[in-house]
């Protein structure tokens, strides 16, 4: 059986739900608004997203952000990806929308840590060690 795309979302809902909906339909554990300690900056920490493996107690951290139009996206996003750096498992940022640039985008790229939504499957799978799409 061939697993048909994620629909392409339109929202940041409709950013958690694809997100949450891909790890699932993968055999995996999602909690949401899962907290956490503090951030860096000292408010309390909500994650999106806790992805775990329950075969292996393998757990990543995802934090969605959607940008349709040019905003605060700048400004927010090297602040998460600086607090991931602080969390207690690997933790990743999946981003979608047109408001974020083809430079903005490249900068997340090159982060290692930041992915756009079109490729979460893919990325998901490898870092659980599933089985890839291309090998069905």
């Amino acid at each position: 059986m061939v697993d048909e795309p994620a629909k392409r979302p339109m929202s940041r809902r409709q950013l958690l739900d694809g997100v949450a909906d891909i790890a699932e339909r993968l055999g995996l554990f999602v909690q949401k608004n899962f907290v956490l300690g503090h951030t860096i900056w000292g408010e309390r920490r909500k994650i999106d997203l806790l992805v775990t493996d329950s075969l292996n107690a393998k757990h990543l951290g995802v934090v969605c952000r959607f940008q349709d139009k040019s905003g605060t996206t700048y400004e927010k996003v090297p602040l998460t990806l600086d607090d991931i750096e602080a969390w207690p498992m690997r933790g990743i940022v999946v981003y979608e929308g047109s408001g974020f640039t083809e430079g903005f985008r490249g900068f997340l790229r090159a982060r290692g840590n930041a992915i756009a939504f079109d490729e979460f499957d893919s990325w998901l799978r490898m870092f659980f060690g599933l089985e890839t799409s291309d090998s069905h």
